[in-house]
């Protein structure tokens, strides 16, 4: 608590449980600009890229404020920490497009399930197969479960052989990741496609 019994904004309260409350330090990682630059001096870089030295804080803000600037702290973690003197509503907008543009590029792999029964009739069979040719096309990952219920438990070969005629089927697009696994009353299998 600050001297005049305000909690600093980087404190936050949460429910511990329903009838306490704790008090719990949340660390916020955010670029110091201009006066929250908490160092004496500064290695100091210019508007254009140019190196100017070594200097303290105060004559840092004084350049920045002659150009109508903001005095950034870019590297915090040197000795000493390294400052710009730049657009900071600029530099802000850059860094979240750069940000946005990087979520753009990423491709996060999904892994869709389908699951079996031993005795799965010919039809479903083929309807299912159709279905985990077409998450393997998407470039998906599939993960197919046998279930054994009750007395099914004795007779696992008959769900290892639905897997096996699964891989089969699927040869030409998927190689298999995970070779059947019983787990519990599941058996399990994982394709990835081929590239």
């Amino acid at each position: 608590m600050g001297e005049d019994g305000a909690v600093p904004s980087f404190f936050v309260s949460s429910p511990c449980a329903p009838t306490t409350w704790r008090w719990c330090a949340i660390r916020v990682e955010e670029t110091r600009v201009n006066q929250r630059i908490r160092a004496r001096s500064i290695r100091l870089i210019g508007v254009d890229g140019e190196q100017i030295g070594i200097v303290s804080v105060d004559e840092g803000l004084r350049l920045a404020r002659e150009q109508e600037l903001d005095l950034v702290e870019v590297a915090p973690q040197a000795s000493p920490p390294v400052c710009r003197i730049m657009d900071y509503g600029k530099y802000k907008y850059e860094q979240s497009k750069r940000a946005k543009e990087a979520r753009k590029h990423q491709h996060t792999i999904v892994v869709k399930e389908m699951k079996f029964r031993p005795k799965t009739e010919e039809h479903d069979y083929q309807f299912k197969l159709n279905h985990i040719q077409k998450f393997l096309a998407e470039g998906n990952k599939a993960k197919i479960t046998v279930m054994f219920r009750g007395r099914e438990m004795v007779h696992t070969e008959l769900g290892r052989r639905v897997l096996e005629r699964l891989v089969q089927d699927t040869q030409d697009m998927a190689s298999v990741e995970q070779q059947p696994k019983l787990e519990g009353r599941n058996m399990t299998l994982v394709l990835v496609p081929k590239h």
